[in-house]
């Protein structure tokens, strides 16, 4: 494997993966909840406290969201500017990963190597195109961890070019998502560097007093103005968040044991790299291999350890996994022993079959335009064969990166929006609608106060949804002219005493589900009914 030619594949698939087709994908609840708060803070200038639909939005520290509303007021409302963002800090966790493989095993062609496995991570892909909180925290953190280690296995004379950058960016990774990352990935790796590493703090105390210092400062100064402009609300939060992580989500201890299935293309590599004692006997490179497979089983103990679960809080996961496949991968082009070459014949002929596949996906679906579809046959056949053909030395390892990497490119190129479309709703008729209807502009939008609304609509609606009673007939006249929204019908929502007192102009029913009627992920909760309000004269 030339350096050169990994380097280039590298930057292209990182191009590619998170910012070719980036507004493809909708838009899920997270990045609504995101994305409405940056409107409210443009809006309404609030950006220390900001709001979410008119309610104080304190449960996420404020980085992303700031990062977001800083677009929002130089893009308004353009989604492909908002995933730009995430998609700048997935390069950068890419980036640091690079650097922090390469660091400790000294070979620039294993942090390339780590770099391309991370990449062609399905998670790593669909967090890269979402503008949300978890891929700046753990992005930041990786960095921390890149500092950090310099810090501690350098002299003295270097302490403090390294840990004062390491606190810094510490606190950005806690002003984006608190303390996850410090759990997930940070913690994990302390107990696994510390085991398999040369580390060393003797005669750094004051370079690492100095990383803590900048750490707390960054990161607890939005939540010290808070505690000092808005103390009952912070204290509300925190009574929330605690019980949702005791109470909310949970799952037994052994939710997380398939987490190799999450590497998608790698999980049979990521499987094998459990065999330790195997590895490290083989592997030239055993020190790495060993730092990044202790911190694996360190993240997915301590994240089993939470009652509150999800498969996508493994996303930090990844990167101690990408760099132990790559450490594996990296070991065919000159792997002698039966296990690591009956591991390359078994995973490349599987890439084979997954690169063959994609065209014959897209001629039975019909998701591509003829002249496309041809395209991608001639490219998928092209590449399955140069994967498949049998080659020694160098070229192993190559051709197994450059068919992950070229499979996730030739998705991510032709069939991102072509999958999406597929998979949506094709009877959806967004509450979007409404924003350009004259006879709604300047009217307050409400919906029935206990009645739950989806946040999603209201970043459809890109307007405040506020909660009001519905049974109080003077409250209802009162606020009038105004515009219902709801999933009921009006006889099921007005009394007969308020329809007596109001006129109603039915202006449509609206459905936002993301996939088709019949899927069992189709919910009624999206299909609202919207109707103008207007008092008698």
């Amino acid at each position: 494997m030339k350096e050169r030619n990994l380097l280039l594949l590298l930057v292209l698939l990182a191009v590619t993966t998170f910012f070719v087709n980036n507004s493809a994908l909708p838009t899920d609840i997270m990045e609504a909840r995101n994305l409405v708060t940056a409107r409210e803070i443009v809006a309404d200038g609030n950006w220390m406290v900001p709001t979410m639909n008119g309610e104080l939005r304190l449960e996420k520290p404020p980085l992303p969201t700031w990062v977001a509303a800083a677009i929002e007021s130089v893009a308004p409302d353009n989604l492909a500017a908002q995933r730009l963002a995430p998609g700048i800090m997935g390069v950068l966790w890419t980036v640091y990963l690079v650097l922090l493989t390469a660091k400790v095993s000294r070979r620039r062609k294993l942090g390339y190597t780590a770099g391309i496995v991370f990449l062609t991570c399905y998670q790593i892909v669909l967090m890269g195109r979402t503008a949300t909180w978890d891929i700046y925290c753990h992005a930041f953190m990786t960095a921390a961890i890149y500092y950090l280690y310099c810090g501690l296995s350098a002299d003295k004379s270097h302490q403090w070019r390294y840990l004062p950058m390491a606190g810094v960016m510490m606190g950005l990774s806690f002003l984006s998502k608190g303390p996850v990352s410090f759990y997930a990935l940070l913690l994990p790796w302390l107990l696994a560097a510390v085991a398999t590493l040369r580390l060393s703090a003797r005669g750094k105390w004051k370079a690492l007093t100095c990383m803590i210092v900048l750490c707390l400062a960054l990161g607890a100064a939005w939540y010290i103005y808070l505690y000092a402009f808005e103390p009952k609300a912070v204290q509300q939060v925190i009574d929330k968040e605690t019980g949702s992580w005791a109470h909310r989500n949970v799952r037994p201890w052994w939710y997380y044991w398939r987490y190799f299935a999450e590497m998608g293309i790698w999980a049979l590599l990521t499987l094998a790299a459990l065999a330790l004692r195997y590895w490290k006997r083989v592997l030239p490179e055993w020190r790495t291999y060993m730092m990044a497979a202790l911190w694996v089983i360190a993240c997915v103990v301590l994240l089993s350890f939470m009652p509150e679960k999800k498969y996508r809080y493994l996303l930090p996961v990844m990167a101690p996994c990408a760099i132990a496949v790559a450490c594996l991968v990296y070991h065919m082009h000159e792997a002698s022993d039966k296990a690591s070459l009956v591991l390359w014949q078994v995973h490349r002929r599987l890439i084979a079959v997954v690169v063959v596949a994609m065209p014959v996906a897209v001629w039975v679906m019909q998701l591509l335009p003829v002249w496309q579809a041809v395209m991608l046959t001639v490219l998928c056949l092209a590449l399955a064969v140069d994967v498949a053909r049998p080659l020694r030395g160098d070229s192993r390892s190559w051709r197994l990166l450059l068919g992950a990497a070229g499979a996730f490119m030739l998705i991510e190129c032709f069939l991102m929006g072509s999958i999406a479309k597929a998979m949506g709703n094709p009877g959806s008729h967004s509450i979007a609608a409404t924003r350009h209807m004259p006879q709604l502009h300047g009217l307050p939008f409400y919906f029935p106060q206990g009645d739950s609304l989806r946040i999603e609509i209201v970043y459809q609606a890109h307007r405040k949804i506020l909660p009001l009673n519905m049974a109080d007939s003077a409250n209802v006249v009162s606020h009038s002219p105004m515009v219902l929204v709801s999933s009921r019908w009006n006889s099921a929502v007005l009394s007969p005493a308020i329809l007596s007192r109001v006129d109603t102009v039915m202006v449509g029913t609206y459905d936002d589900n993301t996939r088709p009627r019949g899927s069992r992920h189709y919910q009624q909760c999206f299909v609202n009914h919207v109707t103008i309000i207007k008092p008698k004269k």
